[in-house]
């Protein structure tokens, strides 16, 4: 019985380790190949025009709110305390205002940068799909995530990258 036992484990371990080669595996460095496009590189100026017209603008109101609250406060001792609060409730009024258009502004980048960031994702993942289907990978982990605790079966990224015309 006992040999039956071990033998029984031996055929189990082979038959394991058979299958265990017959998978392939693959890993493709994504941010390399992110970096490596040229929509990327477009986008990216792109975000970065859109945030400097953003923040010249959000600047330019900062201005003209301190400019007007320095006014207000050289002003206040000879005026009256109704149009004191008056003019508080103005500048507490243009401060929410300025914050507002500074969330706005966040949230405009952002929306850019996931609209022109899908069709950048969808052509990575299509040429992924096609190199690895042309190699016969049956797995093809992203070797610049945290979640790939070891690295060394094929690097699909070249292939890939060649897919997308990148060098």
């Amino acid at each position: 019985m006992n040999k039956l036992n071990v033998l029984l484990v031996a055929v189990v371990m082979v038959f394991a380790t058979g299958f265990a080669n017959a998978q392939k595996i693959a890993s493709v460095d994504i941010n390399s190949i992110f970096t490596a496009m040229p929509e990327m590189k477009a986008l990216d100026s792109q975000l970065q025009t859109l945030q400097t017209a953003k923040q010249t603008e959000l600047e330019k109101q900062g201005k003209s709110l301190q400019d007007l609250m320095k006014k207000y406060q050289d002003e206040a001792p000879k005026q009256t305390q109704a149009i004191n609060e008056q003019r508080s409730q103005e500048v507490q009024k243009l401060q929410d205002n300025l914050q507002q258009m500074y969330s706005a502004a966040q949230k405009d980048i952002a929306e850019k940068r996931d609209a022109g960031l899908a069709p950048i994702e969808k052509k990575i993942n299509d040429a992924i799909t096609k190199v690895s289907k042309a190699a016969g990978y049956e797995f093809v982990f992203d070797a610049s995530s945290p979640a790939l605790v070891y690295k060394a079966g094929t690097d699909a990224t070249p292939a890939v990258k060649k897919e997308l015309g990148l060098k």
